[in-house]
């Protein structure tokens, strides 16, 4: 592949709720879910992405252009795609992130709650999403109708590329671009699309219907799936490629999403499109018939904890970040975030803080939960457990917002955050530049940009804590009687007090 390959649509937040029944509730005969495990994925375009990451060859990149909104369930999807090993680049996104929770009993879905309300005006894409399109080995639209698809930008983009592109459709879409390598509605789409007449058979129905798909979008090829049946390749000349599936039973949420995904990977390995319909039958029949989505998430996605939750005010969390951050773009801002572990907050994070928050107009502090700090610098740390340090730094003047992440680096939470600025302070002021810092990268994707500030000299929590362990406090009682964090207490209040509001 010579380049990545490329996800574009839109994302939804998915949620299995399992549980058991028992009972009926006593005001409204309908039954009562006892919930005993609940799991979140991506959706929608996110799930796509999510399998071809799984199904690449080793090595291989897959990116995700998708909206993301500006709200914990934004958040969230970002945390998942991070562990699955997507690289998303976000387009801001008015509105609320899109849920769908399937209450489900012993792998039966007993009810569907959707929620996110209508679908919101994706933002501009920056020209590292465009660059990305021009570059792909393959692309896979994703289209579930609300708006990713459409935006005329990323269509012009899609039309330019030299790569095949697979356009998987939905009804409430927009048509393909004009020459799509490979097309894939389901059977009730490509008749909703196409305006088939009823008449005929199943196979003659979606051979007309792949046919007028494939002259009105000027398409190479259009493969109708048919569920447990297959799919019908309609490419150049008259006669129909019927493509059979092996016998399976199961949960098909997604199946349809599998199969686009992975005829987009063969056709970035360079496999004629009867090869990769074929390859996308086989593997979407071994899924169904595998347990379907339960089954085929990686392990990665299905181990990411929820997310933390912690109390401390109403400026600590995904939430209140969001929420800031919203306000912020809205009237035309500037958004700065900055991160670290902050085990002890002294005077030389205030002046980090500080001169941040000085860069814009408001600063979300990413923070390394007790999870990320302990496998970033061992079992003895943090000194300060995650709640009190997100409230230290949210009752600083200077900060507006605390967002509490477990991942070693804040990738995932910046790529949800997309702050305009990130700034790092101490060392690496003096280590060659902003362009060494491995955020730059991230930020880039968004046209974002990353700064140093100076740092105080002679500040560290390693060196405060390992004064404490040695015995060299100052003032009251001595360090030796003290617990580490208490003996190092003194100097924090002093340096942190003009600091805090």
């Amino acid at each position: 592949m010579r380049g990545p390959v490329v996800v574009l649509g839109d994302t939804l937040l998915d949620r299995d709720v399992e549980g058991l029944v028992n009972r009926l509730c006593p005001d409204s005969p309908v039954p009562v879910l006892d919930e005993t495990s609940s799991v979140d994925r991506p959706g929608g375009a996110g799930l796509a992405a999510v399998f071809a990451a799984a199904q690449a060859a080793q090595g291989a990149e897959v990116a995700l252009v998708t909206a993301v909104a500006d709200d914990a369930g934004g958040a969230r999807l970002g945390t998942l795609l991070a562990a699955a090993g997507v690289r998303l680049y976000a387009l801001p996104l008015a509105g609320a992130t899109p849920e769908k929770i399937r209450l489900r009993v012993r792998g039966r879905v007993l009810l569907r709650h959707d929620r996110g309300g209508a679908a919101g005006v994706p933002g501009q894409p920056s020209d590292a999403v465009l660059r990305l399109i021009a570059d792909a080995s393959a692309v896979l639209v994703s289209d579930y109708g609300r708006g990713v698809a459409g935006h005329p930008a990323l269509r012009a983009a899609l039309a330019a590329t030299r790569a095949p592109v697979v356009w998987d459709p939905h009804p409430r879409g927009p048509a393909a671009v004009p020459g799509v390598h490979l097309a894939t509605p389901n059977e009730p789409e490509a008749r909703d699309l196409a305006k088939t007449p009823p008449g005929g058979s199943r196979l003659s129905a979606a051979s007309r219907s792949a046919q007028a798909l494939r002259r009105r979008w000027q398409a190479r090829a259009v493969a109708v799936t048919l569920g447990g049946d297959g799919a019908l390749l309609s490419h150049a000349g008259s006669t129909p490629l019927v493509v059979p599936a092996p016998p399976a039973e199961g949960d098909t949420c997604g199946a349809g999403d599998r199969f686009a995904s992975t005829a987009t990977l063969a056709l970035a390995r360079g496999a004629l499109v009867s090869e990769a319909v074929q390859e996308a039958v086989t593997e979407a029949s071994a899924y169904v018939a595998g347990g379907g989505v339960a089954a085929a998430l990686p392990a990665p996605v299905r181990a990411v904890a929820p997310a933390v939750v912690t109390g401390g005010g109403d400026r600590i969390g995904a939430g209140a970040a969001g929420e800031v951050v919203a306000r912020v773009r809205a009237a035309g801002g500037t958004v700065v975030a900055t991160g670290g572990c902050f085990d002890l907050l002294h005077a030389g994070h205030v002046a980090t803080l500080q001169a941040a928050r000085q860069l814009g107009d408001c600063l979300v502090v990413c923070l390394n939960s007790d999870v990320s700090v302990a496998g970033l610098k061992g079992p003895e740390r943090p000194v300060v457990p995650q709640g009190d340090r997100g409230r230290l730094l949210a009752a600083l003047g200077c900060v507006d917002a605390v967002l509490i992440f477990d991942e070693p680096t804040p990738e995932a939470t910046l790529s949800w955050l997309r702050p305009d600025i990130w700034v790092k302070g101490g060392d690496y002021a003096s280590g060659g530049g902003a362009e060494t810092l491995p955020e730059s990268e991230i930020l880039a994707r968004w046209g974002g940009h990353t700064v140093v500030v100076p740092y105080l000299d002679g500040r560290s929590t390693t060196d405060m804590i390992a004064a404490a362990r040695a015995g060299r406090g100052s003032g009251g009682r001595p360090a030796a009687t003290l617990d580490p964090a208490e003996a190092v207490a003194q100097t924090v209040v002093r340096s942190t007090a003009k600091g805090a509001r």
